[in-house]
Order: C-alpha cells, then structure tokens, then sequence
C-alpha cells in the first residue's frame, strides 16, 4: 500500500525561510532530486543535492526537486534497506538536514544514541546540557527530516514509547523493537 501523501506544509514553510548559513554551499541552480523507493516498511522518499541526502520522508511525496534517482539516492536506499533487513546498524552517507542549529544540534546528538538503545527526551536534553529543555529536544525530533537516518525512534516519552502518533509512531516502535531483538540474537546486552 503506497502512502500518496503531501509533504506537509510547515515542512515548505521552514525550507522557504531557511537562512542561508543553514545551507552554506547550495546555489540557486542546486535544486536537488528525490525519489521514491520502496522497502518492508513502506515507500521512502529520499531528497539529494549538492551537500547529502537532506530529507527521507516516509511515503511517495514530492518534495523540492526533480524526481529523478541519482547516485547518493541509490546508496542512502541501499543502505536504509541493509538496516531495515538487519545488516546495518550505522549509515555512512553525506547528511545535510536543513534547521536551525537547535535542531541540527539535537538531530546530531540522537544520532549518537547507540543502536537498540533509547534515551528519553529528558536524557537527551540533560546530555546537551539543559535537564529542563526537554520539550525543546521534542519539538526539534518531530522535525527531523532524516527519518531513519537521524534514528528519532531511539528518543522516547516518559512511557519509554516512542514519540509521534500514528504510521509514523508505529514505524518507530518496530525500528525499536527491530534493533533489540537483533542486540539480544547477538547477546550485545544493549536494551
């Protein structure tokens, strides 16, 4: 089943208004491309320019560009689809996430969270260094444009579930759950 989606708006809004020492080497000319591909868990979306893969949105949704595949697409595709079949746990691809350096600062830190390990939102605010910054540390998650890549699924609520609603949540949960079975398989001892 093929997800059709519109990417939504405040996602156009916050490119629009992005300033520019967020993207220091784009040029006007550098629109980038996206291109659809499918994996287990559904159509992913992955978005390319000049600097990295800048956004991996989950469904066949257009996003700034062409629609065409290119090489950086193809490997970032590769590569989701080795973790998604459990023979990946890091990504070794070029990554240019447009935010503000809040949200790049944070998308950086939950990168660093170990694979089939969470941290809660408090904990990941604590590790940057503000224990009360925790809803800040929420709302920069929720605007991760690297699904995946940038592992959100590994910053959880208070509950110990995995934040967002809906498709979106349920693919985090299964990520999750995906990552501590094969820690447990391979006796790692990560929880």
């Amino acid at each position: 089943m093929e997800d059709r989606a519109r990417p939504v708006p405040r996602r156009a809004a916050a490119r629009a208004h992005a300033r520019p020492e967020t993207r220091p080497h784009a040029t006007a000319r550098d629109a980038g491309s996206f291109h659809p591909y499918r994996t287990p868990y559904g159509v992913l979306t992955i978005r390319v320019d000049a600097d990295g893969v800048t956004d991996v949105a989950l469904g066949d949704v257009e996003l700034s560009g062409q629609r065409r595949p290119t090489g950086l697409a193809a490997r970032a595709a590769t590569q989701l689809q080795e973790y998604l079949a459990g023979k990946r746990r890091s990504f070794d691809l070029p990554l240019a996430p447009q935010g503000s350096a809040f949200q790049r600062k944070v998308w950086e830190a939950a990168r660093q969270v170990p694979y089939g390990t969470s941290l809660t939102c408090a904990q990941l605010a604590a590790q940057l260094g503000d224990a009360e910054g925790f809803r800040a540390v929420g709302a920069a998650l929720k605007k991760n444009p690297l699904a995946i890549l940038v592992p959100a699924h590994r910053i959880v609520g208070a509950n110990g579930r995995p934040l967002g609603a809906g498709r979106e949540a349920r693919l985090k949960e299964a990520l999750l759950k995906m990552e501590r079975a094969a820690c447990a398989r391979e006796g790692d001892g990560t929880q």
